[in-house]
């Protein structure tokens, strides 16, 4: 069935939404534990609308104090939903996917794209003794990459280079903690246009 293994004996739950003609489109796996405390450990939706519905029949529980929602995609508009800003609280933050390139061009060139752009990207891997430059060119949504030899716009480890290569984590936000070193004035702004993603991305289980 859906959900998480059961980790305890207490009875658990799951909540089904259903489209108009009646097909599953999300669910919602949780239990109700003590004092009063409903944890909803898997939200699976096909969209925001469908995650609201199961969001709202969840918080709307009877005999219910607190509502605890683990594993929920990063910055979901629920809590800007809620009556009352303040009543939602974020911890616990993780990060349970990671990316580690290990051919950059077949990487960069199979990734999806939503700007035109080039940069030029310095790219050290200390692990592997490695280290390359190269020209990652954008035309209408297909990308081209190759080793090149001009100067680069952006220095960076290889762990940066995946920690961007999803979206999840802008390159000025890597240059302003000292991480990549952009090397003209509009880099590291270019960069983050063209490493944007349609959507922060998620990882619902550890592995």
């Amino acid at each position: 069935g859906a959900g998480q293994p059961p980790i305890s004996p207490a009875p658990r739950y799951i909540a089904v939404h259903r489209d108009a003609d009646g097909n599953p489109d999300g669910y919602a796996s949780y239990s109700i534990g003590e004092g009063s405390t409903l944890t909803v450990d898997e939200t699976i939706a096909t969209d925001d609308a469908v995650l609201t519905a199961l969001a709202r029949f969840l918080l709307g529980h009877d005999l219910v104090t607190q509502v605890v929602f683990k594993h929920f995609p990063p910055q979901h508009p629920l809590r800007w939903q809620l009556a009352d800003f303040r009543a939602g609280e974020v911890s616990g933050d993780t990060d349970w996917l990671w990316v580690r390139l290990l051919d950059i061009p077949a990487a960069l060139t199979a990734r999806g794209w939503f700007t035109d752009g080039e940069l030029v990207l310095d790219v050290d891997d200390p692990f592997l003794g490695e280290h390359g430059r190269y020209l990652l060119t954008v035309r209408d949504g297909k990308a081209d990459c190759a080793p090149a030899d001009q100067e680069p716009d952006l220095s960076l480890d290889i762990s940066d280079l995946g920690s961007i290569y999803l979206g999840g984590t802008t390159p000025s936000t890597l240059v302003r903690a000292g991480h990549i070193r952009a090397h003209r004035p509009d880099a590291a702004t270019l960069a983050d246009t063209l490493f944007r993603a349609e959507r922060t991305p998620h990882c619902l289980h550890w592995f």
